[in-house]
């Protein structure tokens, strides 16, 4: 059984339609690539997966590990397992990296009924993750994201992904607005995390370019196009689109809704 499943999911933004019947299934261990064009609903799929207040579920079920969340609050949503790195993480000025990781962490142990974190065993489980993806422990004395380059808050959001060991991981266009070099240090933190944890974490890549599944290889590869994921294969689909582009896709949906006009 999947640990997560999308079933048949319709998604309004206001009075828009966003998503119009999207199926995807995400397990541990594997690793998927979420691929389109700008404005085809990735973003949203993510956002709604997470619970986010102003997306309203239409039709369908997003159920998690066999139950269904699709009415769970967010915060719920993070303490069974789900995490996402935003593709643009907020600055909290005032609140530093240390005091805010400590504050996820305990909400997390609280949610299985552990004691808070003592401020020794916080120490080194910080800077033991801050080792693993390659972060300044410096940043753990500066105020969350404030003043922080587009890399190093893609950065802090892996370093946030390494201390609360999700069970799946939505990456929302990590890759948009890095060079190649933070690029690479994203990825091969991503990489580490990934490695560490085994066959418990799922990865949902959710990128309009091709180049971080070079470095992050995804084992299925879904293209969401005006709402559907309209095709479905493994890593040769973004080779396919490196050649092509999208100009290819289409919704066969809609194209037999027209020939039987």
């Amino acid at each position: 059984m999947p640990d997560l499943e999308i079933r048949n999911l319709h998604v309004n933004a206001g009075d828009k339609q966003i998503l119009r019947g999207v199926d995807l299934q995400v397990g541990g261990g594997e690793i998927h690539a979420l691929m389109g064009p700008n404005g085809s609903g990735k973003s949203t799929l993510a956002n709604v997966i997470m619970g986010h207040p102003n997306l309203e579920v239409t039709e369908g079920e997003i159920i998690w590990g066999g139950q269904d969340i699709t009415e769970a609050a967010t915060d719920e949503r993070a303490r069974m397992g789900l995490f996402m790195a935003f593709q643009y993480p907020v600055s909290v000025p005032g609140v530093t990296v240390t005091k805010y990781l400590r504050t996820v962490m305990n909400a997390h142990r609280a949610a299985r009924g552990e004691d808070p974190v003592s401020l020794k065993d916080f120490r080194k489980t910080v800077t033991e993750a801050m080792a693993l993806v390659k972060v300044p422990e410096e940043f753990s004395r500066r105020y969350l994201n404030d003043g922080f380059s587009g890399g190093e808050k893609k950065r802090m959001e892996i370093l946030q992904l390494a201390l609360q060991e999700p069970k799946l991981a939505i990456l929302d266009e990590t890759d948009s607005g890095l060079d190649i070099d933070a690029l690479r240090t994203v990825s091969e933190g991503v990489n580490t995390v990934a490695q560490r944890q085994g066959s418990e974490l799922g990865l949902l890549i959710i990128t309009h370019y091709q180049r971080i599944l070079h470095l992050v290889q995804p084992s299925h590869v879904h293209i969401l196009y005006r709402g559907r994921i309209v095709k479905q294969g493994g890593p040769e689909l973004v080779t396919e689109l490196e050649a092509h582009g999208y100009g290819w896709i289409t919704d066969p949906i809609d194209a037999a809704e027209a020939a039987a006009v």
